[in-house]
C-alpha cells in the first residue's frame, strides 16, 4: 500500500514540474521499482524458513508466513502493474485526453 502511495506521489510531483501524464508515470515507476522489489524480496526471503518449517517451533507460524508471502507477492504485482495503469487512465480522462498540466 505504501509503495503505491509513493509511486502516485512521485508522479504528482513530476506532473507539477511540467511532465505529461505518461512521462510522469513511466519515470515514477522506473525510479521506484528497484526499492519496491528490494524491500519486498528481502521480506519474502526472510519469511521462507518459517514457511518451510525449518526452525524450531516454526510449525505453528508456517501458515502465517505463507499468508504473508502470498499477500506481499500480490501486493507487489498490483503495485507494479495496476497502480500505474489506473493512474494513467484516471488522469488522462481527468485532463480530457490532453497531456497539458492543469492550471491550479
Amino acid at each position: 500500500m505504501s509503495n503505491s502511495i509513493l509511486i502516485v506521489e512521485f508522479a504528482h510531483h513530476l506532473r507539477s514540474a511540467g511532465r505529461s501524464v505518461s512521462d510522469a508515470i513511466i519515470e515514477s515507476c522506473r525510479v521506484r521499482l528497484r526499492p519496491i522489489l528490494m524491500t519486498s524480496l528481502a521480506t519474502i526471503i526472510g519469511l521462507l524458513p518459517m514457511a518451510f518449517k525449518l526452525g524450531a517451533g516454526s510449525e505453528s507460524y508456517a501458515p502465517l508466513a505463507r499468508a504473508l508471502i502470498g499477500g506481499l507477492t500480490a501486493s507487489v504485482l498490483l503495485t507494479v502493474f495496476l497502480v500505474p495503469a489506473g493512474y494513467f487512465l484516471v488522469y488522462q480522462r481527468k485532463l480530457g485526453g490532453s497531456n497539458e498540466v492543469p492550471v491550479a
